[in-house]
Order: structure tokens, then sequence, then C-alpha cells
């Protein structure tokens, strides 16, 4: 049993499901509307008011999770945790109210995860799809067949910000419609192309604001019924007459739904014209379902981030054979040092295959080139958060150790960069490791106990060795070694 939280920039919404061996059963949902977005101030911080609501939210949302057997919970936070520039801040707080760890993830991997939530809701494993997702704060746009990914773009506008830029006194008529209309236009005509009707063969459209588009065409019998240009602009011409978003008045439609359907319906068209969709279909899956299905593939061993690094290391060259020794010995080494628990094992593992990307870049400072690549790179899987620590260790797995001072405070990460400075330093020697002879301890000192043939076969292993000494003694960590046999 799994539990999926998206916190997002309208709603907060949850979801728990069951995996019955073929598909993913939603035995619980919640959602509150939060309107998280519509929270930040001119300068881009979250107000007091809108983190204090959001905190009574993930409490209830903690109530809830509470009460049932969970294997695994993600919490993921999208554009406005991504943007608000207090959101590091914030952070702490809210991961204490619900209880879990909080993701904030790239608008990429969200396109993803939404990709990933749609496959596993339509049957065809061949049909070429597009699939567009208009949230509170960005917008997805995704191309793919079947379950495989081929295209995935976010755009920086949302349902809350687009209502509050042309419809923020609540006031609509047809000027204002327009132009939220063809500034929306403008922020997808460059991607357009990639996106045209002649690369897929249906258009899926998987956000809760365009199911409520779609159940108020349905429900209020406009335009020809379906989610068609042609009722969308019924829709359209029906808020206009309404006049103020106050007086909205559809049947099906909440009140707090009402009040950003302007600026997503304004989006939808906008999108529609510009990519040339004649007909869109609303489908009940999306963000939460895709994380859903993202921890069942880590429960079975199939970890996509797995498949991202690989996919990343051939892109720019990677010495396999050399990244495979490092990840394995790094790995072997952390587990002499006993850390507290496996929070860093995968990070470790990964940061190993990927510490010499940054020779494509150059041999100078290539670690740091790796370092910046790593953080910076669009990484199917990772979160942003993920990215940073596996940044982290590629920066200090040479060189002084003073640019990570800060990190050095976590034992276990300091654990970390220990064994993967330690494995690049026997890689480099060629030294074929027995772990069996290698003593290694970090509490208040280092310890390391190797035997001395190794030394006197490999030469540079003493040159290395007391660097890592020194690079150790300036952090103020007393390393000592000792060689046996």
């Amino acid at each position: 049993m799994f539990a999926a939280v998206d916190l997002g920039s309208n709603s907060f919404r949850l979801h728990i499901g069951r995996h019955d061996g073929e598909s993913i059963r939603i035995i619980k949902s919640a959602r509150d509307p939060v309107r998280l977005g519509a929270g930040l101030d001119s300068k881009g911080n979250l107000t007091a008011a809108a983190m204090q609501g959001a905190l009574e939210s993930l409490s209830r949302f903690n109530s809830i999770l509470s009460t049932y057997p969970l294997n695994a919970v993600r919490v993921v936070a999208t554009n406005t945790m991504r943007i608000a520039k207090n959101s590091a801040t914030f952070l702490p707080a809210a991961e204490a109210a619900i209880g879990y760890p909080i993701e904030i993830i790239s608008g990429e991997e969200e396109g993803r995860l939404i990709y990933m939530g749609v496959a596993s809701s339509l049957p065809s494993l061949s049909e070429r799809r597009l699939v567009l997702d208009i949230g509170g704060g960005s917008t997805e746009l995704i191309l793919g067949k079947g379950p495989e990914i081929e295209q995935v773009e976010s755009f920086s506008i949302g349902t809350v910000p687009q209502t509050l830029a042309f419809f923020q006194d609540g006031h609509i008529n047809a000027a204002t419609f327009d132009a939220a209309i063809l500034s929306a236009r403008s922020r997808f005509e460059d991607a357009a192309p990639v996106y045209r009707s002649e690369r897929w063969a249906a258009a899926y459209g998987s956000s809760g604001t365009i199911r409520a588009i779609a159940d108020a065409i349905s429900k209020n019998g406009l335009g020809d019924g379906s989610l068609s240009l042609k009722s969308l602009d019924a829709l359209k011409r029906r808020l206009i007459q309404f006049g103020h978003a106050g007086k909205i008045d559809l049947i099906g439609m909440k009140a707090d739904r009402a009040t950003s359907i302007t600026g997503g319906l304004a989006i939808l068209i906008a999108v529609m014209q510009e990519l040339g969709i004649k007909v869109m279909k609303p489908i009940e899956a999306g963000l939460r379902m895709g994380v859903l299905w993202d921890l069942q593939l880590r429960a079975t061993k199939r970890d996509r981030r797995e498949q991202s690094v690989r996919d990343f290391m051939q892109r720019f060259h990677a010495d396999e054979k050399r990244a495979d020794f490092t990840a394995h010995t790094a790995g072997a080494l952390f587990g002499l040092l006993k850390p507290a628990n496996d929070t860093y094992v995968k990070l470790l593992n990964w940061a190993g295959l990927l510490h010499e990307i940054g020779l494509s870049v150059s041999h100078s400072g290539y670690h740091k080139h790796a370092a910046y690549m790593i953080e910076n790179a669009d990484l199917s899987g990772f979160t942003t958060r993920e990215q940073r620590l596996m940044s982290y260790l590629a920066l200090a797995h040479k060189g002084n150790l003073r640019k990570v001072g800060d990190a050095l405070s976590d034992l276990d990460f300091a654990k970390a960069i220990l064994a993967l400075r330690l494995a690049v330093m026997f890689m480099h020697s060629r030294i074929d490791l027995d772990l069996n002879d290698v003593r290694l301890k970090m509490k208040g000192k280092i310890e390391l106990e190797l035997r001395k043939e190794w030394v006197h076969d490999h030469p540079t292993v003493a040159y290395w060795i007391e660097k890592e000494k020194e690079c150790w003694s300036d952090v103020g960590v007393d390393f000592s070694i000792k060689l046996n046999g």
C-alpha cells in the first residue's frame, strides 16, 4: 500500500492506493484547495498566512496517512515551492507537519510522473499520445508512445498566476479573456512544432482544471459536449455572461474551482489553438497516480533513477569500467564505516558512477564540472535535493574539503565522502581490493588499515594517502593509517 501527496500551487491532494498485481486501486483520496500559488508576495516569498494554511492542510493529511499501514509514502511539491524564495525556510515546518520528507521536483520530472500516471490508465501500448496538464503554477506537455516518454516540457504558466494577472478583481469580460488567451499562446508558440497533431494520435488532459472544464461543458450542455474548441468557446461565452467569478453558477462546479477556472480555460484554449488540437480527452489520472506507480517500481527494484544515471553516463562518454569499480568500492567502504541508516547508499553509488562525467568538459577541474552537471541536469526520477547531494559528493571526491565543510557536520554524509575519495584513490592506483583485508573507521578520527604489500606493489598509494591525510587535517579531522602484514 502506497501514498502519494501532491503539494500543488492550487490544491494539496492525497491518494492512497493498493497494488493488486496488475493495477493500483485508489482506496482513499483527499483534497484541500490551499491555493498556495496565490500566497506569494511581491518579492516572491510565501506569506505567513499562506504558510499557516499549508501547515494546517499538511497536518490533516498526516492524520489520514497515520490510519493506514503504508509501505511507502512520497510527498512531492511542484511549481510554487520551486519558485518561492523562502521555500527552504518553510520546508522543515512543512515536513514536520506531514511527518514525511517533501521532495521539490522539477517541472520536467513532474511531467514524467504525470505521463506515467496517464499511461498506466490506458490500455494501448503502441498509441502515440500527447498529454497536457494545466496546474496551478505550471503547465506540462508530454509526448509519448505507450509507456515511453519521448518529449517533456514544463512551462511556467498556470491557473493561479493567469487568473491573478487577467481576472484579479474577479471581473470577466471579452477583452480580458482574449488578452489572457493571447498571452498564453505566446508561451507555447516556440515549442508548438514539437507537439503538433501530426506527431500523435490522441490528446489527453490530466489535470483537475481540465477535468473540471470538461465536466462543466458536459453537465451544462455547452458546445458539442466534448472537450473541443467549439465547446471551450461556448464555456468562455457563458463565463463572460456571468461577468464576475463570484457569480459563476455552473452545474457541478465547486466554488473554489470557479475562482481559477477563467485562467485555466484561457490556457487550455491557447494550447489547443497553438498546437492544432481539435478535441482532447479528459482522464482521471496524472501526477499522484504516477507517483504511486513510481513507488511500486522502486519496491520491485526497477528504479528508473538507475537507468537515468546510465543514460547520462553514455551521453557524456563516461568510462563504465572505472565508474563501476569506483561505485562498487565506495559502497563497500561505506558499509565498513557503519552508517546510521541507508539514506546515502544509493546516492553514493550513483555519484560514484557519475564522478568523472566532467571529463567531457575538461580534465582540469573535472570534479567541479561534474558537480555542476549533476546538480543542473534533467535526470529522470531524481529530486532537486537528491541531485544536490550527489553533486556535493562529486565535488568532494577530490581536492580540498573546505568547499564542502558544512556538509561534514552530517557524520553519515562525511562517511560517504570518505568512502568515495578512497574508492577513487584505489581506482587510480589500480588496486584489486580484497575488502576483507581493509579496516576503516570514522568516529572522532579516521582510522585506516591496509596490507603493507599493497603500498609496496602500488607506490602511488603512499602519495595519495598522505594527500588524503592533509585534506582531512585541514578540516580538523585526524587521519591515521596502519599497514599490516
